[in-house]
């Protein structure tokens, strides 16, 4: 599941319903916002959380709050009351120090509880069990850091998520945005240290292949192209965005095919198993040029040289040498060049031709 986060009060109502919109035609569908906003702003508190919970209800989108034994004071509620939130619009609370295993659990047996993932550990895990908690209730929620040099560690990380999911607990960590960052410190708001700077859809892949269930956008906002990065991603397909250098029409046309790599995966490239048939059924021209160097994140042509092999595309994964029977024909852009490695066997993906 894809997520965003919500800053209470910073934007208006009418901007926070339109961005809710966009997120949610993209997929994204769960969303955290924090409640830890100061005690002299109760009235702010109660009534922003509200229309935040008409507008996610309204989009059927589960709303996750943070959320402290200040701040449920704040909202003129106690533990008892607690539960009052799902009436509100509120799908879940993340809960972190000050909440005893008795009260953790007992509030699983009545709303979804994000527990902080790092901290967790067997003890804890043991009185949740002694105490009832619904395991099928909760999750384990990793932080976002501000501060630089502050983010987790990804061994680390991906050690305490096999923990986590050991003992049968989803996962959810941030990434940073690229666009509007959230101040005071404006360094983005990842999971990973080695994801401050990292374009966000490259850094959504990498936590999915770190045990991740769930991934949440730090920021408030995306850029509209890496928007579309994860649009096209949750149309069944990976992006790669690419420079083309041809002018040859029937190499375009290949390019702008929808493509799948082979079943049965090469170690040297990404082979389009949908252009070799789809050139030579429609006999297309496809003559000798530009036969270079091919680096990684070349996107290459075999031309009319290489006979039943004519019109085959491929991503270049390791260096090779030049082949007269093999047309260069365009390049990954550096950014999305370690995306290449998640497209594994069977895996469909989208060539998105930007400007040189």
């Amino acid at each position: 599941m894809l997520g965003v986060s919500i800053y209470l009060g910073k934007q208006s109502e009418e901007e926070q319903a339109d961005y809710l919109q966009k997120m949610s035609d993209a997929g994204f569908k769960s969303i955290f916002t924090s409640l830890h906003i100061p005690e002299d702003n109760p009235e702010l508190l109660v009534s922003t959380l509200k229309k935040l919970a008409k507008q996610t209800t309204r989009l059927n989108m589960e709303l996750i709050c943070d959320i402290s034994n200040t701040s449920i004071k704040n909202l003129g509620l106690s533990i008892e009351t607690l539960p009052v939130l799902n009436e509100w619009g509120v799908t879940g609370l993340r809960l972190d120090y000050g909440f005893e295993p008795e009260i953790i659990s007992q509030l699983s047996r009545q709303m979804k509880i994000a527990l902080n993932a790092s901290t967790i550990d067997d003890n804890l895990y043991k009185q949740l069990q002694v105490t009832g908690l619904d395991f099928n209730r909760v999750e384990a929620w990793h932080n976002y850091y501000p501060r630089p040099e502050t983010g987790l560690d990804k061994e680390w990380f991906i050690q305490r998520n096999t923990w986590l999911k050991e003992r049968g607990f989803l996962v959810t960590a941030f990434i940073p945005g690229d666009d509007r960052l959230r101040g005071p410190l404006f360094k983005g708001l990842p999971t990973l240290e080695n994801h401050r700077n990292m374009a966000p859809f490259l850094a959504y892949m990498d936590l999915k292949s770190c045990l991740v269930d769930k991934v949440l956008l730090g920021d408030p906002s995306i850029k509209p192209e890496t928007l579309s990065q994860f649009i096209t991603y949750q149309n069944g397909e990976i992006p790669l965005r690419c420079t083309i250098t041809t002018k040859c029409k029937a190499s375009i046309e290949l390019v702008n095919l929808k493509h799948r790599n082979r079943m049965d995966p090469a170690r040297d490239g990404i082979r389009s198993e949908t252009t070799r048939s789809y050139a030579q059924q429609d006999g297309k021209k496809l003559t000798s040029e530009n036969t270079i160097n091919r680096e990684i994140g070349s996107i290459t042509i075999d031309n009319e040289l290489y006979g039943r092999y004519r019109g085959e595309l491929q991503i270049v994964k390791r260096p090779l040498e030049a082949d007269e029977k093999v047309n260069v024909i365009g390049n990954i852009i550096r950014e999305d060049l370690p995306i290449i490695s998640y497209i594994g066997s069977g895996e469909r993906f989208k060539l998105i031709i930007t400007e040189n």
